[in-house]
């Protein structure tokens, strides 16, 4: 892979998780950080092959060329704290800003959540993304060879599964 990158992942529930393996078994260098259990960061390096490591918050920061911030609203505080400096860093937050019971919206009436996080992480590049891809369609892609396709692309995945189906 010609442009290879080292992604860290601060949050490795569903949406960190699969993403993350994604990222690996395209070619790219991920950690995986911030889980209750250092055992389920091991697993999912497993599972996401040779480019993928266990590692801390801390230690997903250092040296990546992009993070994605995949943890619940009410944890963003926690996480950045562990992260350390995030100066120079891209970080690609798909985390949503939701209460804790995540029955609505704890910010976000008039600014986004990514602008929000600007704010904490002011020498950091904000962007938003992943917030609204279904999870369904991040587990069809685990299914496709991310070699044949090449990139990270859930729209690629959808339009690959729908014409499978259609051969069907």
């Amino acid at each position: 892979m010609k442009n290879k990158m080292r992604i860290g992942i601060l949050g490795s529930g569903l949406m960190g998780s699969k993403l993350g393996k994604i990222f690996a078994r395209a070619g790219h260098t991920v950690v995986f950080s911030y889980s209750h259990s250092e055992q389920k960061l091991e697993q999912l390096a497993r599972e996401a092959g040779k480019n993928a490591f266990a590692g801390t918050p801390a230690g997903a920061v250092r040296d990546a060329d992009a993070l994605l911030l995949a943890v619940h609203w009410s944890r963003i505080e926690d996480v950045l704290k562990q992260a350390g400096d995030l100066s120079g860093k891209i970080i690609i937050s798909c985390s949503l800003p939701m209460n804790a019971k995540d029955t609505e919206l704890a910010i976000a009436h008039t600014k986004s959540g990514a602008e929000e996080l600007a704010k904490k992480v002011k020498k950091a590049d904000v962007v938003a993304a992943f917030n609204t891809v279904p999870r369904k369609c991040c587990l069809a892609y685990l299914k496709i060879s991310a070699k044949k396709i090449g990139r990270v692309s859930c729209t690629a995945a959808t339009t690959a599964k729908r014409k499978k189906l259609q051969q069907n």
